[in-house]
């Protein structure tokens, strides 16, 4: 019964915080207050229930049991869970619905957008936030290491999926939310809500796998390789793929929403492969000397899978809009030499926080590491985004330039390494000897 009313409660209050939100037109802060709702329902309840809240996180759970990993939760719970889940959904739709005054506001892709589109990105989000769920607060290392991050990088998945694909989907990521949206619009034709609950499921599936492919320890094997490629490709591409929507979406807080995509795939993936999803972050760590662990063939397969994932995000957010690419230059009335002050010295702060805030020994942070390095993009985004674009990555500047601006984004690949390598000459500087005993996160 406890954990029944738990998840009753958590899923209800995060359905209603989205209908108050979509029907009072909060505008630019909405999908902050829903993630905010979804974390601290987190905190509050996962000692409860384990704080599922979305019939798609139950579903991961068992089919992570089923194929012999973590997780408790039988078929039979896992039914029990997503129907108070869906129960709970409904009766908040109505809910605020009816405080609201009348039907609710309908299930949908955007104008202008399809189901297929639409159904992609519940897809890819539904996948991130599974897979961020498994991996911060499923995983035996995390439980061992009581890493008390889970709440904030769950939630705060909301905040990178809402802004970017909630333009395009509206941003569900969650049978719970889709189904009680679709009912109390009054308008239901079942189409939009079976696509949607498709998608987020397809979703609930990948992520179950990928936590089997990157955490091969938790199925009772050994770790290989092949777990820290596939992380580093996982993060680049939904870092570059969150840009992207969030830039050709217009969206009023992308910076922001971008920021939160990489501190939520670092507190993942952080002790997998180090989590640096961007071949500047890699250049840096291995001029420092670190991480023991990398050598010049890790850094040269991890800078390839890096661009690889950022090639793969962005021709998937240019299909999600129909072919659109992202201009890569000076902005405005710019010109290079703004351009390469702006993203040497702002690549340097990101990686300079990533050698001091999560590898480094003596000031290394085992809690807020991947808060202090995503917070280097909103310093970023928004410092230099009207300059140069903000870019700070050589995998995102090759992903936007792409074949249309592969000149631009090899000066600007320049630059940013540049930034690393200042980064990790300063650091020698002021932190001195202490670096020889530091490892990576991983």
């Amino acid at each position: 019964m406890a954990k029944a009313v738990a998840e009753f409660m958590g899923t209800f209050l995060l359905v209603f915080t989205v209908g108050c939100n979509v029907m009072g037109n909060s505008g630019t802060f909405a999908p902050v207050s829903i993630a905010s709702v979804l974390m601290v329902c987190i905190y509050a309840l996962g000692g409860i229930s384990g704080a599922n809240f979305n019939p798609a996180v139950s579903v991961t759970l068992g089919i992570s049991k089923s194929m012999g990993g973590p997780g408790d939760m039988p078929w039979a719970m896992v039914a029990v869970y997503c129907g108070v889940q869906l129960l709970a959904g409904v009766s908040a739709g109505f809910a605020y619905a009816a405080m609201f005054g009348g039907p609710g506001f309908a299930l949908g892709p955007a104008p202008g957008f399809g189901l297929a589109t639409a159904g992609f990105c519940e897809l890819m989000y539904t996948f991130m936030l599974r897979f961020v769920v498994m991996n911060v607060a499923v995983a035996s290392k995390n439980k061992v290491e009581d890493g008390q991050y889970f709440g904030l990088a769950i939630g705060f998945v909301i905040v990178a999926g809402a802004y970017g694909a909630g333009a395009v989907s509206g941003g569900c990521f969650n049978p719970a939310v889709a189904t009680g949206i679709d009912l109390a619009s009054g308008k239901s034709g079942w189409t939009n809500l079976v696509a949607y609950v498709i998608a987020e499921l397809a979703g609930a599936a990948l992520a179950a796998v990928m936590f089997r492919v990157t955490r091969p320890e938790d199925f009772g094997f050994r770790k290989i390789p092949l777990s820290c490629y596939v992380s580093e490709f996982l993060g680049t591409y939904i870092l570059v793929l969150t840009v992207g929507l969030n830039v050709l979406g217009k969206s009023p807080a992308g910076a922001y929403s971008i920021a939160a995509a990489l501190m939520c795939m670092i507190y993942a993936l952080g002790d997998v492969s180090g989590a640096h999803f961007n071949p500047a972050v890699t250049v840096a760590i291995f001029a420092s000397g670190l991480d023991a662990t990398l050598k010049p063939v890790e850094v040269a397969k991890y800078i390839g899978l890096q661009l690889l994932g950022g090639i793969c995000g962005a021709l998937s957010y240019s299909m999600v809009y129909s072919g659109k690419t992202i201009p890569l230059g000076p902005v405005g009335s710019h010109g290079w030499s703004e351009v390469a002050v702006a993203e040497v010295v702002f690549t340097f702060v990101l990686c300079f926080v990533v050698l001091a805030a999560a590898c480094n020994e003596k000031t290394k942070t085992t809690k807020f590491f991947g808060l202090a390095i995503g917070s280097c993009v909103t310093v970023g985004g928004l410092a230099i985004g009207g300059i140069s674009g903000g870019s700070l990555n050589p995998a995102v500047s090759l992903g936007i330039g792409g074949v249309h601006s592969f000149l631009n984004a090899c000066v600007y690949s320049v630059f940013e390494v540049a930034g690393a390598a200042l980064a990790a000459g300063v650091l020698k500087v002021t932190h001195g000897e202490m670096g020889k005993e530091a490892t990576s996160l991983a």
